[in-house]
């Protein structure tokens, strides 16, 4: 189906296409579409994952099912990072979530959408289209938007009978600088412009869970601060040893405080562990905890270039989108 631009267009652009045609397809056969089910073209869809979306959209106006990255051989630490993330958030954070009646953010794969929460968003929008053509993360802001209009979110984690989650599986990039593009849309749209276009909600739980979403520049920021460091203590160190300098002596609180930060770290570790390891295997959920310096490079790059990026989109008045690579797909590698 031919788009009415020749470009450049973003992820929305082609969504408001297909969410056109598909008004045109229910005005000639004079019906109604139930609802819309988002993914990807190399997704890889759980038999009984379209069946628990359409059971669970009779009470719920959004249903995201959880997405579960696969590890990849040739890229353990890179493409596996992404296992770890998704692990703890999707296994954790969006349960919690779900469990508060916070918004709930779509992944954009694995979830559907009634028909009724899209035409709400998109009179939200003043629009006939849902997606926000503007927007880096249309999927987040949609999802938000619908918890926003009073709809109701659901996030269903559930196994089939062979113990198996009900998740989207797919492989992410695996090389640097691919992690490092997707991170950075990431960051741009749901820290950046998020703050911009969604704002902020009083409510506790809410106003909480946007904090976690856009804490992403921040920490950025701080662990930049802390690799630094952790560069400059064998200087230092050796400073010391050869006389140039004498350090000031720690005292009670900084070093209580660095005890507690300390035991922070080590517990913050051992929960990725676990849940990398409760969906994949223990040898993952040990990669999990020696990947956290990887998802830490790549969360710093990322931040960097997010900024950057929306500092150019407040100069010129409009965002580039910067397209995911998928060439790495396995799928990709055989011949028919």
């Amino acid at each position: 189906m031919p788009h009415d631009r020749d470009g450049p267009t973003t992820k929305a652009d082609c969504l408001n296409r297909l969410y056109e045609a598909m008004c045109e397809d229910e005005r000639r056969g004079r019906f109604r579409v139930r609802s819309v089910i988002l993914h990807d073209a190399e997704d890889m869809v759980h038999p009984a994952a379209l069946s628990l979306l359409d059971s669970a959209l009779d009470e719920a106006d959004f249903v995201q099912l959880p997405v579960r990255p696969e590890p990849q051989r040739t890229s353990r630490w890179i493409g596996g990072h992404y296992c770890d993330e998704f692990a703890e958030a999707h296994g954790k954070v969006m349960v919690v979530r779900d469990w508060l009646g916070a918004g709930l953010p779509a992944a954009g794969v694995g979830c559907a959408f009634s028909r009724t929460a899209l035409e709400t968003v998109a009179a939200r929008r003043g629009a006939s289209q849902p997606f926000a053509p503007e927007c880096l993360t249309e999927d987040y802001e949609c999802g938000l938007l619908i918890g926003e209009e009073g709809g109701r979110s659901r996030f269903l984690r559930v196994r089939d009978a062979r113990g198996n989650l009900v998740a989207t599986r797919e492989f992410f990039p695996a090389r640097l600088d691919q992690a490092v593009r997707q991170k950075t849309r990431w960051m741009h749209g749901i820290a950046f412009q998020g703050w911009d276009r969604l704002g902020w909600r009083l409510r506790p739980a809410e106003l909480w869970m946007r904090l976690r979403d856009r804490r992403g520049p921040l920490d950025a920021l701080v662990l930049l601060a802390a690799y630094v460091l952790l560069v400059l203590a064998p200087v230092l160190m050796i400073g010391r040893a050869l006389g140039y300098y004498e350090p000031v002596p720690l005292g009670h609180v900084l070093r209580w405080l660095i005890g507690v930060n300390a035991f922070l770290l080590g517990w913050r570790l051992l929960v990725r562990g676990v849940f990398t390891a409760r969906e994949y295997d223990l040898a993952e959920g040990v990669r999990a905890v020696l990947r956290a310096p990887v998802s830490n490079v790549i969360a710093i790059m990322a931040g960097r270039r997010a900024l950057m990026a929306y500092l150019a989109s407040l100069r010129h008045g409009q965002t580039a989108w910067d397209h995911t690579s998928h060439h790495d797909h396995p799928a990709l590698a055989t011949r028919i």
